[in-house]
């Protein structure tokens, strides 16, 4: 079972993850919605399409675009529709 963890909360945790380009991608229904408030924030890759952020909120602490998503992601990366991956401090252990 992986985990994605920060500031000492779980904020997701699935055993369907999937691995791309060296990011481990959750299901999106495997996240603790509570802690994640939607960002303005996009970025396009030219492989993968637009990403879209959360910022994720524990304890009253914010880590703003913590988590990002591709709501529409091009063909080559159809299997990580629905996912979600982690940086900027959030531990993920598999």
């Amino acid at each position: 079972m992986a985990k994605a963890v920060w500031n000492g909360k779980v904020v997701a945790e699935s055993d369907k993850t999937r691995i791309v380009e060296g990011n481990m991608y959750f299901p999106l229904d495997s996240i603790q919605r509570e802690y994640f408030r939607p960002s303005s924030t996009i970025s396009t890759d030219p492989i993968k399409g637009q990403a879209r952020y959360y910022t994720i909120i524990v304890d009253g602490q914010e880590n703003p675009d913590a988590a990002w998503y591709y709501p529409d992601p091009k063909p080559v990366a159809r299997s990580i529709k629905n996912h979600i991956a982690f940086w900027r401090g959030v531990e993920v252990e598999k």
